[in-house]
């Protein structure tokens, strides 16, 4: 193989710098004779596919495991709670001794459709809403 003289490209290197829109745009002969032939090989070969990304569905774990624990830590137990605030207020009666969400304590002399009428002294009597009642006094805890 003949070597090429110093300061000009080799037959190799003369097929590349023509061939190749990146490496003819250079400006100078003596600048693209200095570029070493492997280098000009590995531009003329072009870019490499970019390599797959991962699994998009497992960058959508995390976000399903936090609704997942939301639900077991927030909303279940609010939708227990829902549920036995509906049975207290479907099960009272009168004679009942409860206790408002305001506090006032007060003996159920009559229960209507939404509202019950509480006595809460003597001749001192007021209607409530039901779903204000938040609790049922059992006959222990009334003393």
């Amino acid at each position: 193989m003949a070597l090429a003289p110093p300061g000009a490209p080799c037959n190799s290197c003369a097929r590349v710098f023509n061939n190749s829109p990146l490496l003819s745009s250079l400006p100078a002969l003596e600048f693209r004779a200095a570029i070493h032939p492997m280098f000009i090989t590995l531009l003329a070969q072009g870019a490499t596919p970019a390599p797959a990304g991962p699994n998009p569905l497992a960058s959508f774990v995390p976000i399903i495991l936090i609704f997942v624990i939301m639900y077991f830590l927030l909303f279940r137990p609010q939708m227990k709670r829902q549920k036995e605030q509906q049975k207290l207020i479907a099960a009272l009666k009168t004679g009942d001794r409860v206790v408002t969400a305001s506090g006032i304590h007060g003996l159920i002399s009559n229960v209507k459709e939404r509202t019950v009428i509480l006595k809460i002294a003597d001749n001192v009597k007021i209607e409530v809403e039901k779903s204000a009642v938040g609790s049922v006094m059992t006959a222990e805890a009334a003393k």
